[in-house]
């Protein structure tokens, strides 16, 4: 009988991380769920058990070094390796009418601040949980990301992207090329890491505006999460292939 694989989903107390959570559990995996407001994430964890999900919660703020580092620990304290990491903790920061975040008057704070959680705290977490991933056999990275981040889509006049999103949109293009470099620094090794899209899914996170429901949402990331192999890395997923850089 083959070891139950480890999985850390961050972000994972509502919407599509928690049913990232819920897909790799379903799947069989042990999942270590990732939120930074402890009563959601108690919540969350025991809706999971409910549900036959073999989870344990990780108190966590990707923002935070002592929080990444505390986890890690409970991680190795837990399940003593890690299998999957997938990063869905994100932030949009704050916007206008419209949901619209104009670049002309942009508020610095929000740029930094939506950096901080959307980029530097992937790297933040990755970089904690790598001595766990190497000790898996297969161990898979999916970078939870946006179409917006897409500079192919977002350059073409015909192509509709939504709203002007100045801070979001190139947090996640940063994401990608971080993905990217991570992606070139493990190539011939078995760890694969790739970018996932979810679409637009009505979550808190929209407004609950969007087509998607989150179960349709986690679909593609944990697809990644399952990759075999021999797989693809560094690159960018939705659920039609792949999305253009």
């Amino acid at each position: 009988m083959s070891e139950t694989k480890i999985a850390l989903v961050t972000g994972a107390n509502k919407g599509i991380g928690y049913e990232i959570a819920n897909g790799l559990g379903a799947l069989g995996y042990r999942v270590a769920v990732g939120a930074r407001d402890e009563a959601r994430l108690e919540t969350a964890v025991e809706k999971l058990r409910a549900a036959g999900v073999d989870a344990f919660g990780v108190p966590l703020d990707v923002t935070g070094d002592q929080s990444v580092t505390d986890a890690a620990e409970l991680v190795e304290r837990q399940a003593g390796r890690l299998d999957v990491l997938v990063n869905n903790a994100g932030i949009s920061g704050e916007t206008g009418p419209g949901w619209v975040q104009d670049p002309t008057t942009l508020d610095l704070d929000v740029v930094r601040t939506v950096v901080e959680t959307n980029v530097i705290g992937v790297i933040r977490v990755t970089n904690a949980m790598l001595p766990l991933l190497q000790r898996s056999t297969s161990p898979r990275i999916v970078n939870v990301s946006s179409a917006v981040a897409s500079l192919t889509r977002q350059a073409d006049p015909d192509i509709e992207i939504g709203p002007i999103m100045a801070a979001y949109s190139p947090s996640k293009s940063f994401l990608n090329a971080v993905t990217v470099q991570y992606a070139r620094q493990f190539a011939g090794t078995n760890i694969l890491i790739n970018a996932a899209c979810p679409g637009l899914v009505a979550t808190d996170f929209t407004g609950f505006h969007g087509p998607r429901t989150p179960e349709q949402g986690a679909a593609t990331a944990i697809r990644l999460a399952t990759l075999p192999d021999g797989g693809p890395t560094g690159s960018f997923f939705e659920d039609d292939g792949v999305i253009p850089w």
